[in-house]
């Protein structure tokens, strides 16, 4: 059966470097799993993806050698085990606030005695290239499990989220971290009171011995936050590499126009 190594270079203390699919292509899920990033993840979260697309695009990047993980739209135990069984090697579950909703999308990912996954299906097992026996024996080895901090709420209940068995990683949404924190009248935090959570949350990852990670818009944010001791560290998309380099020709061609805003990438 296949290995993790996402998972185990994270055990190792090592960083990891990934993006995110957001166009649900599979011809350019194909290219992006060969480029030598560590991991990709489908963003099911927000992108108009349907089941049988995940699982092709899941199945293409594990065949191409690189790890598939999906953010999912919930920590529920119907999605999760949907995703897994689609053949995702993990799930990035947005917005865990609790310790409650970090135990149950853990449970979900991890059959018994573990946790509470059903046992079932045969796609998952093709991408481990592992008979349904082998798989059933040692998914909860390799099934990575990244919960996403991304509210005051989830930074003030790290410690006690970050200590539980399972949770293998932590991954902060800067975008919805900094939406959550605004205040009554709709105002953004300040950047340095944005960073203070920021440092919060590597603060409470370094102490309890969980990886931590958050995304980036370009590598050199990311091998910033990488000396900072962060881990899990998501570059863009492959719609933002499209679209900042289509822009950069268009800007060529047109430089008196004014730039389109492409920061939602």
């Amino acid at each position: 059966m296949k290995k993790n190594l996402a998972k185990q270079k994270l055990r190792d203390g090592q960083p990891t470097f990934g993006t995110w699919l957001s166009l649900g292509d599979l011809y350019a899920t194909r290219v992006m799993a060969r480029l030598g990033f560590d991991w990709l993840t489908l963003d099911m979260e927000h992108s108009p993806i349907d089941w049988s697309q995940a699982s092709m695009i899941f199945a293409a990047v594990a065949e191409a050698g690189c790890v598939p993980l999906a953010r999912i739209p919930e920590g529920n135990h119907h999605i999760i085990k949907r995703t897994l069984d689609a053949g995702a090697w993990g799930i990035v579950v947005p917005m865990v606030d609790t310790v409650e909703q970090a135990r149950t999308a853990i449970a979900a990912a991890l059959y018994p005695p573990t946790g509470n996954r059903s046992l079932g299906g045969g796609m998952q097992f093709m991408g481990f290239d592992a008979p349904a026996g082998e798989y059933f024996k040692q998914a909860n080895d390799e099934i990575l499990v990244v919960l996403q901090t991304e509210s005051p709420q989830g930074v003030d209940n790290a410690e006690e989220i970050y200590s539980l068995p399972g949770c293998d990683a932590i991954f902060i949404g800067p975008v919805d971290l900094r939406a959550q924190m605004r205040d009554a009248e709709g105002n953004d935090p300040t950047p340095e009171a944005h960073e203070e959570m920021i440092q919060r949350v590597i603060a409470a990852g370094k102490k309890v011995g969980t990886p931590t990670g958050i995304h980036c818009m370009d590598a050199a944010a990311a091998k910033m936050r990488a000396e900072q001791g962060m881990q899990f560290l998501a570059i863009g998309s492959e719609l933002r590499f499209m679209t900042v380099k289509a822009q950069e020709v268009v800007s060529e061609l047109w430089p008196d126009e004014a730039a389109k805003d492409i920061a939602r990438y």
